[in-house]
């Protein structure tokens, strides 16, 4: 019995990446990130050079890299300047991950101040006085985060002063159990009366900071208190957390979907010739 199969048929599948339309190729390099694009993807061929510089391709830029950058061959910081000039302007989304500067946060708030999301993460080396200049130069900010950095209680007060459109706040950090703070929670509390969602995880707060934020964030839609293990939500402030927060992570809730850093998943395309 003679076979079907045509021996050209796996080659007759394989997807000529260059003869797709602008809009679908554009739409897969943007699953690739910055490095990827200005180091390879751009020099494949003049019609991914073009769509690699429209600024619409560099509205949203993420920076999320191994914490082992350093022994990458690229520099990440000035990786991050090209994308960001390359936005002209339209940059509304970035996220930084262990690495980034006050010289370069400096940069990007003064290229891009449409910018309503910024993400810090790891982000040691970014000083309290560069985070507040560069957040004062950006009024359309209504998401923040500041994950495993070290910025001081006074500096959150001043963002919260800065940002009055500030809508969604992320402020996660390891803390040693039984040390407990609610400086945090009142600088919250104080500043930002407009918040809809805040996630403090591993938050060192008590039920004294959780009362203050209920009564001064009274806009609150979801409230992520995992790992905040100095609360006690037994009697009458978790039913008025209850009641109150639609969306509500306790104390004791699984944390299996919660990362500080879950990095991007490498995008390969193979081209034909």
């Amino acid at each position: 019995m003679e076979s079907n199969s045509n021996p050209n048929s796996v080659e007759g599948e394989s997807r000529n990446w260059l003869e797709l339309p602008v809009d679908v190729t554009s739409m897969i390099l943007q699953k690739l990130g910055p490095v990827e694009i200005l180091t390879y993807a751009q020099y494949v061929c003049s019609s991914w050079r073009k769509i690699c510089e429209d600024p619409l391709m560099w509205r949203v830029i993420d920076m999320r890299y191994p914490c082992d950058w350093w022994d990458m061959d690229y520099d990440l910081e000035e990786m991050c300047r090209q994308a960001v000039k390359r936005s002209c302007g339209e940059l509304i989304h970035i996220n930084i991950e262990h690495f980034g500067t006050d010289d370069l946060l400096r940069y990007i708030t003064q290229s891009c101040n449409q910018l309503s999301r910024l993400r810090l993460v790891y982000c040691n080396r970014i000083s309290d006085e560069g985070l507040i200049e560069a957040v004062s130069k950006l009024p359309l900010l209504e998401d923040l985060e500041l994950s495993f950095c070290s910025f001081n209680v006074e500096t959150l007060g001043t963002l919260g002063q800065n940002c009055p459109g500030l809508k969604s706040l992320k402020l996660n950090r390891q803390f040693y159990r039984r040390v407990e703070c609610d400086k945090g929670a009142l600088a919250i509390a104080d500043n930002m009366p407009n918040l809809r969602h805040l996630h403090i995880f591993g938050n060192n707060l008590t039920n004294r900071g959780l009362e203050a934020i209920l009564h001064g964030c009274s806009a609150l839609e979801s409230l992520d208190l995992r790992q905040c293990f100095n609360l006690n939500l037994a009697g009458q402030l978790g039913a008025k957390c209850s009641e109150k927060i639609k969306d509500l992570r306790l104390p004791h809730d699984p944390t299996d979907d919660y990362s500080s850093s879950k990095s991007k998943k490498r995008v390969e395309i193979q081209l034909t010739k």
